[in-house]
């Protein structure tokens, strides 16, 4: 698929419950437009395994299905939109989850991040997902000891059951993909992220997408989406 590495493209929001698939979108859209992604995910596990003094208290609010708290959100998300690769565009992934964050976003992008001649209004996504659909595909989630990798039981099996294709190695399963986990944090999920879902659409900014879809679908919707942002937001 030919890229787009030139133009402008902005803030990109990607909001869907754990396991919509904004990871892997977020993904395609970097490779598609040279923007960096910035997911609240990656940089809690990050911290989490530096074993900083946020991430230890993300792990354990994490361990028991619930979403981190606004407070320990900012300082980090602020400092990684500073960076200069964002000054074209950048995807965040998980980020904002809740009014506040949504709020604050606002300001911060305002204040910090584009001045009056050169602002763009985010492109807010929101991949729509049944539950059962989210039930398959993350308690099917396996992830390689050694690389990393991830795999689906399901969607996604590797060739030796329970061993990586790449190296051979074991599985382990996230805590944060065990059934009884999954329910409390799609729970919080809905719970908060609803008021950031209305927050965007009262603003004309929201676009729902259907993401039960093959991913190349979806996708194809996502870049269809931006690109009409481009030629009429930016």
């Amino acid at each position: 698929m030919a890229t787009d590495t030139a133009r402008k493209i902005g803030p990109v929001i990607l909001l869907g419950p754990p396991g919509a698939g904004k990871g892997t979108q977020s993904k395609k859209i970097v490779e598609h437009y040279g923007i960096p992604q910035i997911s609240t995910g990656d940089l809690l596990r990050d911290n989490v395994a530096l074993g900083t003094s946020l991430g230890l208290q993300a792990k354990s609010i994490m361990a028991r299905g619930e979403l981190v708290p606004d407070e320990l959100m900012y300082g980090i998300v602020g400092v990684r939109l500073r960076n200069l690769d964002c000054k074209r565009g950048f995807v965040l992934d998980g980020f904002p989850r809740t009014s506040a964050q949504a709020e604050w976003l606002e300001n911060f992008l305002r204040i910090e991040v584009f001045d009056k001649s050169d602002k763009c209004p985010p492109i807010v996504i929101q991949l729509v997902v049944d539950y059962n659909q989210l039930l398959v595909r993350l308690t099917g989630r396996r992830t390689c000891l050694a690389c990393g990798r991830v795999y689906n039981l399901h969607l996604n099996p590797p060739l030796v059951s329970e061993s990586c294709d790449d190296d051979g190695s074991k599985f382990y399963i996230r805590e944060d993909d065990r059934e009884e986990v999954i329910s409390s944090r799609f729970n919080a999920y809905e719970q908060q992220t609803r008021q950031v879902v209305n927050h965007y659409r009262d603003q004309h900014q929201l676009v729902a997408i259907n993401a039960d879809r093959p991913v190349e679908t979806v996708t194809a919707h996502i870049f269809s989406v931006i690109d009409r942002h481009c030629v009429h937001g930016c």
